[in-house]
């Protein structure tokens, strides 16, 4: 092993793997002096403010393996007694460049398409965004974007270097180009004057993103068969910063899916780049028909919390003359694909449901109709590829979170044995959270006791409900 030194290098650390990400590995231990990425080479460096520090950091992860994002991460003491000036110029961090109105922006770990409506959708807050140009070089996808101002650019630069456009992927590393001006000639989906909007387009512009299509068709998703389904998208962006007093929110990790990507680009990569069979991803209708409901145990709330698994509700309405009949209104036509998918004919308390897609294309406002639409239950308000990931049919297990740290599991067994037979269950923390699983004798008992208990008080917390796709615990 090295000598010990207070500068920590880490290996392994792929483009997905950000700054605050790596402070979580090593802060334990002492202070930060000073971080350095080392992107090129998937590395990184980290000078703790004392040795003791770097040695109690190094002396415990050669017993536990350290894992970030999924990825084992690799801890070895560096040459380097110390990091100087000109080490940490490779960080490529904004604040050590020459200050410029031109940033040079690389993507890296990059899921979803970039395109010049999403890059200046994302910079334009900070400024007047004059001109964009993508390329792809062997560093990855990147982009010169072209402030008015060089203050406008500082401000970008500074808010967003480091952020992910997207949860978990698409993350921005930005530096100041040495250029005083950008030549563009067409706006097209790789370059884009705003000065200028009579500049002409290619005939069928090539994409500068291998891997993705023409922007005509951003995905081409495989479906079952070798079919491949062309879906066209449109990127649109909820102004947040109307509604909160920090800009800097935006680029919360909660917050990062203001800018809105398609709903199904979203899904299929959920389900691992291929749609749900039977799933198209182009349904524009988000009101569902369901029936053959228990009118006698059914209500709106307990629809409300089987159908929020497969998306955002926004009304529902049992009908009075067909008490065993409600409409459901999805956000989106995507998600009302989802449950369509995923609920038709599953059994809810002892009747099978059908579900089909409503005549009305939305459900009118009126006191009979529970309106959802501003739930902070509905589960898609944040985390929504995870929330993707898990959606599944019924199954006899159910994932109980948002508990609290003092709960047993008992307490959480007689909360929820009273609609069937608990075969197993596991109390267990992860990611500093208090969790369990709860296994039924079969999925009807398990859909009886979500849509029962989702959202219900237990020891003074509000605890969420979904099933998990696990075969056993």
């Amino acid at each position: 092993m090295a000598e010990p030194s207070r500068v920590i290098h880490i290996r392994n650390v792929g483009h997905e793997i950000s700054e605050s990400d790596l402070l979580q590995v090593v802060q334990p231990f002492g202070t930060v002096a000073k971080l350095v990425m080392l992107r090129a080479k998937n590395q990184a460096l980290v000078q703790m403010e004392d040795l003791a520090s770097s040695v109690s950091a190094i002396q415990y992860y050669t017993t536990i393996q350290p894992s970030v994002r999924g990825r084992n991460v690799y801890l070895q003491y560096s040459s380097h007694q110390e990091l100087t000036t000109d080490q940490s110029s490779h960080g490529r961090n904004p604040d050590q460049d020459e200050p410029n109105r031109i940033l040079l922006v690389t993507v890296h770990h990059m899921l979803y398409p970039m395109t010049v409506e999403v890059l200046h959708q994302v910079f334009s807050p900070y400024g007047f965004v004059e001109k964009i140009v993508t390329f792809q070089k062997s560093a990855g996808f990147q982009a010169l974007i072209q402030f008015e101002s060089r203050q406008s650019a500082i401000q970008a630069a500074g808010a967003l270097h480091g952020r992910n456009i997207y949860d978990g992927c698409c993350q921005l590393d930005i530096q100041y180009s040495n250029l005083t001006e950008l030549q563009v000639h067409y706006n097209n989906d790789r370059s884009r004057d705003f000065t200028n909007p009579s500049l002409p387009t290619e005939q069928r512009p090539r994409s500068s993103q291998p891997g993705f299509n023409d922007p005509s068709g951003l995905f081409g998703f495989q479906q079952p068969g070798g079919k491949t389904l062309q879906c066209s998208f449109t990127f649109f962006f909820i102004h947040l910063h109307h509604h909160i007093e920090n800009i800097s929110q935006l680029l919360s990790f909660d917050c990062l899916f203001g800018l809105q990507m398609g709903q199904a680009a979203m899904v299929a990569a959920a389900f691992g780049g291929t749609l749900p069979p039977g799933v198209t991803g182009t349904n524009d209708r988000c009101t569902l028909i369901v029936s053959n409901l228990n009118s006698d145990r059914v209500d709106a709330d307990k629809l409300f919390n089987l159908f929020s698994i497969y998306g955002n509700i926004v009304r529902i309405k049992v009908l009075r003359n067909k008490p065993d009949h409600a409409l459901v209104q999805m956000a989106d036509g995507l998600q009302a694909e989802l449950a369509v998918h995923y609920l038709k004919g599953a059994m809810l308390l002892g009747q099978k449901l059908e579900v089909n897609f409503s005549k009305y294309p939305t459900i009118t406002p009126a006191p009979d109709a529970n309106d959802y639409s501003n739930s902070n239950l509905n589960r898609f308000n944040s985390n929504v590829v995870k929330n993707y990931r898990h959606c599944c049919a019924p199954t006899k297990m159910i994932h109980i979170s948002a508990l609290s740290q003092e709960i047993t599991e008992d307490a959480i067994l007689d909360h929820v044995s009273e609609h069937g037979t608990v075969v197993k269950s596991k109390l267990f923390e992860a990611g500093g959270k208090t969790q369990a699983l709860v296994q039924f004798e079969s999925e009807e008992e398990a859909t009886e006791a979500l849509v029962s208990k989702h959202a219900s008080k237990l020891e003074g917390s509000t605890i969420r409900i979904s099933f998990s796709q696990m075969q056993n615990i």
